[in-house]
Formats: structure tokens, sequence, C-alpha cells
């Protein structure tokens, strides 16, 4: 019996040492997709003239260094047929632009040609509200112990309106995003309120509003939902397959990730009292 009790111990040390043990699965990497990151802003007070879209691809599972694209060909068209070409910046995924033109309710058109494929986008650059102020709460939160703060705005009574907020905390390295639409405020006075408990005294936030459409507001609505407001980011590539309004006209199947949009934007630096 004492045998077999040292055996059975034995067997159970064994077992428990084995759920140690890590196995990696062999997952099989799908077809490589394209990512664009093409969020073009423009803030409010400059020429918004330089401007920069982010390629790169899909990888496997277990891979956390990013494919950037290289050689691909990359401009935007306004509705006048005007081109603006995107350069690539080696070694970088990075096209930049320095002689955009932005218009408030212009048409804008992107093209992107890599490895055989053509891919299309269209979107409308959408205004945003000028920042009149920012209040800071010091009884804010449900326990009412939080800092809490509100960046003021007048929404436009004469169109339906989205927003993104973005607010950017120096104590922090990932920023918070919010969407919005003026269903029950549309033409009065309204707030972006910063949704972060960590908030204290001395730390430096940068608050930004941007106009976006409604499709990209419904985009960034499911991608806030995935990720959380700590997550992620609308220039940054999605954290789940989710279809953006750029096309293959190529191969329609092979769809890539991202979204092509135009925001006016403002911007206002705030340091907590």
């Amino acid at each position: 019996m004492r045998k077999l009790y040292s055996l059975l111990t034995i067997i159970a040390c064994l077992a428990l040492f084995s759920c140690e043990e890590v196995i990696p699965l062999d997952l099989k990497s799908g077809t490589p997709k394209l990512v664009v990151e093409a969020a073009l802003t423009w803030k409010k007070g400059t020429n918004g003239s330089v401007q920069k879209i982010k390629l790169s691809t899909t990888t496997d599972f277990y891979s956390d260094t990013p494919k950037f694209v290289k050689g691909a060909t990359v401009f935007v068209q306004n509705s006048a047929n005007q081109s603006f070409t995107f350069v690539e910046v080696p070694n970088t995924g990075e096209y930049k632009c320095s002689n955009f033109i932005p218009v408030i309710g212009e048409t804008y058109r992107l093209s992107i040609r890599y490895n055989g494929n053509t891919y299309t986008a269209q979107e409308v650059l959408q205004p945003v509200a000028t920042i009149m102020k920012v209040e800071q709460n010091n009884n804010g939160g449900f326990g009412g112990k939080n800092i809490e703060l509100k960046a003021h705005y007048i929404d436009p009574s004469d169109v339906k309106n989205y927003y993104l907020y973005r607010y950017t905390y120096s104590s922090q390295v990932i920023s918070n995003f919010y969407t919005d639409e003026d269903v029950f405020y549309n033409g009065n006075e309204f707030f972006s309120i910063s949704q972060n408990d960590k908030i204290k005294s001395g730390d430096k936030v940068e608050i930004n509003h941007y106009g976006i459409s409604r499709t990209y507001f419904n985009y960034m609505s499911v991608l806030v939902s995935i990720a959380g407001n700590g997550g992620g980011g609308p220039f940054q590539s999605p954290p789940a397959t989710v279809r953006g309004n750029i096309i293959n006209t190529t191969q329609e199947e092979n769809f890539p990730l991202g979204y092509f949009s135009l925001s006016e934007y403002d911007s206002v630096n705030y340091i907590v009292k």
C-alpha cells in the first residue's frame, strides 16, 4: 500500500507539472489583408496641407511585429479631379502629402494600388464646432470623488452632426475615445466629458473634437464598443475584422481593414488644477 501511495503521489505531481507546459498551436495563417490608416484631419487655424496615410498588412497570430507596405501608389482626388500624391517614407509604411487642400463639404476619393490590387474609398470632409471652454469638477464620478472635465461647444442647428472625442493624458499611454451625435442637443450648447477616474492635479490633458460622417460614426462606435475606451483608436488598425468604407475593386472578396475619413478638428490643452 505504501508503494502504491508513493506511485500515485508521483503521478499526481507529474500531472500538475504537465499542466504548466506551454503547447503552441499550429494556427494556419490566412491571406494577409491590407490595413489602411487613412484619417485625414485638419486642425482649425492651420492650412492642413501636410497629411499622411499608413499602410501595413495583417500578420499571423504569434507575430507582434507589423509588416509595413512598400511600393504602393497612393493618391487622393477632390471633386475637381485635382490629385494629391502621397509619397512613401522608406521603411515606415507611411505615405505623406505636403500639398493637400482641405475644403469643408468637399468630396475626396482615395486610391491605393498595391500588389496588383486597386483599393478605393470616398468621403466628405466634415466640420466641427469650436471648443469654447473647459470646466473642471472635483466632485465627479459615481462616488462624487473623481476629477471630471467637460469641454463645451455650441452644436450647429442647420445640419446633423456626429462627433469623435479624444482625451489624451500625460500620465497615461493610451488615449480615450468616445462617439456622439446631436440627437438630443441639436443647435444647443453641449460638451464632451472625460471618463477617466485616474485624473489627478497637475496632469496635462489634450482634448480633441473631430467632426465625422454618419458612416464613420457607426464604424467608430463599433470599434469603441469592442476595444473599450482605452483600447485602440481611429488611427490604428482595428482589433477585430470590422468592415470599413474601403473596397478592393480588383478582388472584392479580399477587402482591406481600416477606414478613409476626413475631419476638421479643434484642440485644447488643459492642466488639471
